[in-house]
């Protein structure tokens, strides 16, 4: 009979956290992708704005319609740059992430390396115990044969 690995509480509770840690991961991967679709949102639309601004420009712009465009932009590149600092915390979070799922896989390997040490020794046992039953009974039959006594 086989014992239960002794550690089985905690190879199950590691590869619930590395579970847990995976779908954090997830998680943060999916809000740096949406960070990053932002930054270029907004500077795919700053170069729209540009380009409209030039052509509005190139046909003449009163000082107040200069001064909205201006303004316009000013705050579109603030936003920009919000929006670069958002991916760059973004990125750290994912960063930390991994390094948690890292350590979290690193500890699941190490206990299934034991729990796999811990069956092989399991079944080394039992293959010794079988062999020690199949030569005391080949022994006693060769002993009840000498005796005159048929085998079992």
């Amino acid at each position: 009979m086989s014992d239960k690995f002794p550690l089985q509480t905690l190879l199950d509770l590691s590869n619930m956290r590395m579970d847990e840690a995976a779908k954090k991961l997830g998680l943060l991967i999916a809000g740096e992708r949406a960070a990053n679709e932002r930054l270029e949102l907004l500077s795919n639309y700053r170069e729209e704005y540009i380009t409209r601004f030039v052509e509005a420009a190139k046909s003449g712009l009163r000082p107040e319609e200069w001064q909205n465009y201006r303004t316009f932009i000013t705050r579109l590149d603030e936003a920009i740059a919000q929006a670069g600092e958002m991916l760059k915390l973004s990125q750290q979070s994912k960063q930390h992430g991994q390094e948690a799922w890292l350590q979290q896989r690193g500890k699941v390997k190490a206990f299934d390396t034991l729990a796999h040490r811990h069956e092989q020794r399991q079944q080394y046992g039992e293959m010794k115990a079988e062999q020690k039953l199949s030569d005391e009974h080949a022994a006693r039959g060769y002993r009840n044969g000498e005796n005159g006594a048929e085998p079992e």
